[in-house]
């Protein structure tokens, strides 16, 4: 069973796109097997074996998110972020901006998945391992 605590620490060590690999081999040393992200608040659910499961608190106030995703806006934003162009709370806005409701990140699948509000799949990205 892993807690909110081991999780911080693991991902305190983020600082880049290149620490992400680690955090990601941190994690299922600790046996999560995904989390979801939710941009409209900043809450992280994370998930285990066995239906266990763990989620902060809210991050932010709320922010509301478009109805309709812009699949194409989406991925010039998600590049931006990834090229260290923006920070966290930046890249929600835009996140929010461009209709993604939530991430979640698929350990098991090593695949990171941006959803719209419909919970439809926008964009499916594979975690390099």
């Amino acid at each position: 069973m892993f807690t909110l605590e081991q999780i911080k620490q693991a991902h305190d060590k983020v600082q880049t796109a290149d620490d992400f690999t680690n955090y990601i081999q941190e994690l299922i040393n600790l046996g999560v097997k995904g989390y979801d992200t939710h941009v409209n608040d900043g809450r992280v659910a994370y998930y285990g074996e066995n239906d266990y499961a763990v989620s902060t608190d809210k991050k932010y106030d709320e922010i509301k998110i478009a109805p309709m995703a812009n699949k194409e806006r989406f991925i010039e934003f998600l590049v931006m972020h990834q090229d260290g162009q923006t920070d966290y709370f930046t890249f929600c806005q835009q996140a929010a901006q461009s209709g993604i409701a939530k991430w979640r990140v698929d350990i098991i699948e090593m695949t990171c998945t941006y959803f719209d509000t419909a919970g439809d799949a926008i964009i499916i990205e594979k975690i390099p391992s």
